[in-house]
C-alpha cells in the first residue's frame, strides 16, 4: 500500500498571478485539520486540506511584507490552537547589504499574524522578540504545548555570539512574555546559520534542538522543558561528531511523544536517526532533513542530489518520493499515514503517504 502511494502524482500548490516561485511549506495537523504556511516574495501564504491532506484549497494572502527572510529553512511557521491559527515569520523593512540567498533583513523581527474563522481572514499580531532586529537571522520555530500556549524559539543576535531564544504567548499570539535565554555555547555561539526545531506532545513535554559549537565540532543538540518551565540541561545527539569550522545551514528534525524523542539529522554528508534506546542509524546521504513519528513508526525525508528520498518504517532502503524537489515538511496525521510537502518546480508540492 505505501509503495502505491508513493507512485501517486504530487499535488501542485500555487497562488494566482504570482511570478515569483513559492517556498519553505511548513505544515501543521490538529485533530483532523491539515493546513500549510509558506512564502512567496515577499507575500506569506496559508492553505489547509478539506481531505486530510489528499488535496489543498487555493492559497489565501495571509499578509504582504516589506522584506521576508525566505529560503534555506527560513520562513513561516504555522501552529493550530483550539479555535485560533497562528503564523509567524521574520519580517522587515529593508535588506541586508550583504550578499545571502535567504532574503534576511538589517533589522528584522519575529512577528505573528492569527485567524479566528479558520484561515479566511488575518489579522496582525504581537511581535515575539522583545529586542528589535535580534531575530533577524530568520531561522525560528514554533509550537503549542499541551495547554494550547504558544512557544518560539529561534536563533538571537541581541548579544555577541548566536544564541538560542524562546518565547510564550498564552493569549493565542496577540502577545509575548518576556523572551528567556534557552542556551549560549561556551565556545561563544552556537551555529549560525542552522535551524532550530521545536515539539511538544500531549504529556507537557516540550524539546528544543538545535546544532551547537564544541570544541571545533558542530553537532545536534536537545534540552526539554515541562509546561511553563524553564529548558534544562543541554544533551548531545548521536554517537560520532563533526569537526567544521564552518555552518552547514541544515539543522534537521525531530519529533516526541510521552517524553521520548526520536530525532533525524545530518552529520557531514550522511542522514542518521535516533530512536529511543537505539543505537544512531545510518539511513543514507543527503541533508535538510525531516522527521516524523506515527503509530506505525518514524518516517524521514530528505534531499538527495536534486531529489527527495524517504525511509518508511521497518524498511531497509529509502524510496524515492519525487526526483525533483528541496526542503520537504512532513506532519503525521492521527491515522499513521503522513503529508510530505515541498519546494519544486517554482511551486509547492504535496502528497500524502499512507
Amino acid at each position: 500500500m505505501l509503495l502505491t502511494t508513493l507512485l501517486f502524482m504530487a499535488t501542485r500548490i500555487q497562488p494566482e498571478a504570482v511570478t515569483v516561485p513559492s517556498r519553505q511549506p511548513q505544515l501543521a495537523v490538529r485533530n483532523d485539520q491539515v493546513a500549510m504556511a509558506f512564502g512567496a516574495g515577499n507575500t506569506i501564504y496559508f492553505t489547509s486540506s478539506p481531505d486530510q491532506g489528499r488535496t489543498f484549497l487555493p492559497p489565501i494572502k495571509v499578509a504582504e511584507v516589506g522584506v521576508m527572510a525566505l529560503g534555506r529553512h527560513r520562513g513561516p511557521r504555522l501552529s493550530i490552537l483550539k479555535d485560533t491559527l497562528v503564523i509567524s515569520a521574520m519580517v522587515g523593512d529593508k535588506v541586508t547589504p550583504a550578499v545571502q540567498a535567504h532574503g534576511s533583513t538589517e533589522s528584522g523581527n519575529l512577528r505573528s499574524w492569527r485567524s479566528t474563522d479558520h484561515g479566511k481572514t488575518w489579522t496582525r499580531a504581537g511581535v515575539i522578540n522583545d529586542v528589535p532586529g535580534s531575530a533577524r537571522e530568520g531561522l525560528h520555530a514554533m509550537t503549542v504545548d499541551s495547554k494550547g500556549n504558544l512557544i518560539a524559539t529561534w536563533l538571537d543576535l541581541r548579544s555577541e555570539g548566536t544564541k538560542l531564544y524562546e518565547a510564550r504567548s498564552t493569549d493565542g499570539g496577540i502577545t509575548w512574555a518576556k523572551n528567556a535565554l534557552v542556551y549560549e555555547s561556551p565556545a561563544g555561539t552556537i551555529c549560525q546559520c542552522c535551524a532550530p526545531s521545536l515539539a511538544s506532545d500531549a504529556q507537557g513535554h516540550i524539546y528544543a534542538m538545535w546544532r551547537n559549537v564544541i570544541d571545533g565540532s558542530r553537532d545536534m543538540y536537545i534540552a526539554g522543558a515541562a509546561d511553563g518551565s524553564k529548558f534544562g540541561l543541554a544533551k548531545k545527539l548521536g554517537e560520532g561528531t563533526w569537526k567544521l569550522n564552518a555552518c552547514p545551514m541544515d539543522g534537521g528534525g525531530f519529533a516526541v511523544e510521552n517524553g521520548q524523542v526520536t530525532s533525524a539529522w545530518r552529520r557531514d554528508g550522511t542522514v542518521f536517526l535516533t530512536e529511543p534506546g537505539k543505537a544512531e542509524k545510518q539511513l543514507g546521504t543527503g541533508k535538510d532533513v525531516a522527521v516524523v513519528r506515527t503509530k506505525l513508526g518514524a518516517f524521514v525525508a530528505w534531499t538527495k542530489d536534486s531529489a527527495i528520498q524517504i525511509m518508511t518504517p521497518n524498511a531497509t532502503t529509502p524510496v524515492q518520493l519525487t526526483a525533483e524537489g528541496a526542503f520537504i515538511n512532513l506532519i503525521a496525521l492521527p491515522d499513521g499515514s503522513v503529508v510530505a510537502a515541498w519546494e519544486a518546480h517554482n511551486s509547492i508540492e504535496t502528497k500524502r503517504v499512507e
